[in-house]
């Protein structure tokens, strides 16, 4: 079955709406449902055109401090020659929808749904729509930590021809899609696609240095996060600071499925 990824849909909701919704912020998670991620709060950034961007998160004081995500929509004829303005910055984009041009170092490539693409510091790239609709994708900013003797190197995809490792224990329904090396100290963050069978879960709390932002690509589930369980479905965000308690239920009937940013193979700096 070819795997699905949710756009919200971002159009202004009626006024005869309630106004209560999911929306959860706390010092140690905070929860941005679908729901809210409306027309009225988007975000123009410099050097793009015709292009619209909900940011997800930012390093902010009690929350997680170690990169950014957006959802970013671009529309026919849009993009950027010059998206990434800090010289010192890595980016991870994952295409959820539509079709992107990638031109990375000189070299173009074209992305289609599931497609993703891993920019080291330094690089010279661009991204433009050359489709005939809307191009949407998550975009994880990270100030890259460097390690002497260490080289990341790029990285283009497409999920889909991963193949996705079982989880010890579980029979396959709790599976892992890793996009970036993960026994390569050059690189200082991993990116995954975490899919779980209906009834799967993560049997204990994670409790854990790493951040994470999770954006639910396809279905729902009861989350444990701190001591709260919270429902999440396909469309939500999810910020988890360092150390926040995490377990999961996938509530079915699909696949529950996220894609997963943390941070990893570095020493805690103290000075």
């Amino acid at each position: 079955m070819t795997p699905s990824y949710y756009v919200p849909e971002t159009v202004l909701p009626p006024q005869t709406d309630l106004l209560s919704d999911r929306a959860i912020v706390t010092e140690a998670y905070t929860v941005i449902p679908r729901g809210v991620l409306r027309d009225i709060v988007v975000s123009v950034l410099p050097e793009w055109t015709d292009t619209r961007t909900w940011i997800l998160n930012r390093p902010v004081a009690g929350g997680a401090t170690t990169f950014a995500q957006y959802l970013v929509e671009v529309a026919p004829g849009g993009g950027s020659d010059a998206p990434e303005p800090e010289s010192g910055v890595e980016s991870f984009l994952f295409l959820l929808r539509g079709t992107l041009a990638i031109t990375l170092d000189g070299e173009r490539h074209e992305l289609t749904p599931g497609g993703f693409a891993f920019f080291p510091p330094g690089s010279t790239w661009s991204a433009a729509n050359t489709g005939d609709e809307l191009a949407t994708f998550q975009w994880i900013r990270k100030a890259y930590q460097p390690l002497a003797g260490h080289t990341p190197k790029a990285v283009v995809g497409n999920e889909q021809q991963l193949e996705p490792a079982g989880m010890p224990g579980t029979d396959n329904r709790w599976r892992t899609t890793r996009m970036l090396p993960t026994d390569d100290l050059a690189y200082d963050m991993h990116i995954n696609i975490v899919t779980f069978e209906p009834g799967a879960s993560i049997p204990f709390a994670e409790t854990h240095v790493m951040e994470h932002g999770l954006y639910v690509l396809e279905g729902k589930a009861v989350y444990r996060l701190n001591a709260d369980w919270v429902e999440v479905q396909e469309g939500d965000y999810m910020s988890l600071r360092a150390f926040c308690p995490q377990a999961c239920y996938a509530g079915g009937p699909g696949n529950f499925r996220y894609l997963l940013y943390k941070d990893v193979n570095r020493q805690i700096r103290l000075t």
